[in-house]
């Protein structure tokens, strides 16, 4: 499925864990849930199937009334949809995300490419978000990128 051109937002970070136990952690929706949202905010899965061609539904929801960033779907929240386009065992996990908004500044949907690669320290971990959508501050995105990855890295490493 092609993806309009637009904005890329790119992190990545060594985390000191197998490739294995990386890939897992984003297959299992308890383990999604626990890394993947920020420590501001509280998450819950609504469906979830992990294979090529599943997807799954989640919200995020802002913990105290006074934050800096909006929500996508509601003034504390954000909930959006997953697809699995591409999983490769240890190496390769493609999602496309769209955002369940009426504001157009948020529509679109955004190409997740995680690339896991052996390293002497561990494994990296690089993420690629393509077409972000424009209402999305790219610092804020960054930001969330590497709070993502601190997390998966608390969550994975021994």
């Amino acid at each position: 499925m092609a993806i309009a051109d637009g904005r890329i937002d790119s992190a990545s970070r060594v985390i000191k864990a197998s490739r294995r136990a990386i890939y897992v952690a984003f297959l299992s929706a308890e383990a999604l849930i626990a890394w993947r949202r920020p420590v501001t905010m509280t998450g819950k899965i609504y469906s979830f199937d992990s294979r090529v061609g599943g997807d799954y539904r989640m919200s995020l929801t802002y913990t105290e009334p006074d934050h800096s960033a909006l929500g996508k779907t509601a003034e504390h929240e954000d909930v959006f949809r997953g697809r699995f386009v591409e999983l490769i065992a240890d190496a390769r996990i493609v999602e496309l995300i769209d955002f369940e908004t009426d504001d157009p500044a948020f529509g679109g949907t955004m190409r997740m490419t995680t690339t896991l690669s052996e390293v002497p320290e561990g494994t990296e971990v690089a993420i690629t978000c393509e077409n972000v959508p424009e209402g999305i501050g790219q610092a804020d995105h960054l930001d969330g990128l590497a709070g993502a990855l601190s997390n998966l890295a608390a969550f994975v490493e021994p």
